[in-house]
């Protein structure tokens, strides 16, 4: 599955240069990145394979407006998975859904099963759903200590984490209602 496969990054390259020549180019550039940060994996981190890593990265990538909510984000997916508690994260619905997004998700998008949707299967999905950049990697494989299982946007690029349902609902209705 190509997605996430290729690193983002500038690439020169000479005129009359194949395109796959520059995918192959970004592709083992994403291999290196991903070895070196896998490299650099603590032992207790719940991802048995570099290609989780990548799969989370990837959506760590898409979660964050913001650089310093990285480590954050990752952590409350880290905290998730460790416990075995769903991710619950909606750009990976709204992968799974393709070319039928119309830029808004709604509660049956949520309810209706595919192997991305991470509502209704827990654990990782099957493949990257981005192409994460290097501080998506290093989020995920360095996610800031926390006890934070929920987050929310405020609407201003950042997010608000919680640990409890309790205390994230409250932040729903103060930031999204």
């Amino acid at each position: 599955h190509p997605e996430g496969r290729f690193y983002p990054d500038t690439y020169s390259y000479s005129k009359g240069s194949s395109d796959l020549a520059v995918m192959n180019r970004a592709l083992k550039a994403m291999d290196r990145q991903l070895a070196k940060a896998w490299s650099q994996k603590p032992a207790n981190l719940p991802l048995v394979s570099p290609d989780e890593l990548l799969t989370l990265a990837s959506i760590v990538e898409k979660e964050t407006g913001r650089a310093s909510d990285r480590p954050f984000i990752s952590s409350v997916f880290h905290n998730r998975l460790k416990i075995g508690m769903r991710l619950q994260t909606d750009p990976t619905v709204i992968y799974g859904l393709g070319d039928a997004f119309d830029g808004n998700l709604r509660r049956v998008d949520l309810r209706t099963d595919n192997p991305y949707n991470t509502y209704t299967r827990a654990g990782l999905p099957p493949t990257p759903i981005a192409m994460p950049g290097k501080a998506a990697l290093k989020a995920a494989i360095e996610p800031a200590p926390s006890n934070f299982l929920y987050f929310v946007a405020k609407g201003d690029g950042s997010s608000h984490f919680s640990q409890s349902l309790n205390e994230h609902n409250q932040a729903v209705n103060k930031y999204q209602r």
